[in-house]
């Protein structure tokens, strides 16, 4: 049995801010832009992963969720307080600069880690964490 991940999904306030960041910073393709009783998915992706998509969708996806739930939903995404996403690089240093010179709010520089990575940290626009890595050989 082969399991492989397919998608996985990054809450986002404002799927045009997100679309800036991880399109154009990140340089991901757009493979899917969906609308649906009020809310948006837009599915992203890079293009070294063809059959692995990231979707950006509301902090809470749920149509039949109640307004208590969506504000406490948006609260913990704008505190910056769901969970982040890591993502590998073959250069660390190089991604860092790309992503401080588009403007990227920057949570860590590049440092060696003791658990054999060298990574980074910058904040998306709607305050998820974003962590860089790159293996130490």
């Amino acid at each position: 049995m082969d399991i492989k991940l397919s998608q996985c999904f990054i809450a986002v306030d404002d799927h045009d801010k997100a679309l800036a960041f991880y399109r154009d910073v990140l340089g991901f393709e757009v493979r899917n832009d969906v609308a649906f009783e009020g809310m948006r998915w837009v599915t992203v992706g890079s293009p070294s992963q063809p059959d692995v998509d990231i979707v950006l969708e509301p902090p809470l996806a749920n149509p039949n969720s109640s307004s208590a739930d969506k504000e406490a939903m948006a609260e913990l995404l704008a505190k910056g307080l769901l969970r982040g996403v890591i993502f590998r690089t073959d250069d660390c240093d190089a991604t860092f600069e790309r992503i401080r010179a588009a403007g990227g709010e920057v949570l860590q520089e590049p440092i060696d880690q003791p658990y054999g990575v060298r990574d980074c940290a910058f904040r998306d626009p709607s305050g998820n964490m974003l962590r860089f890595n790159q293996p130490r050989g």
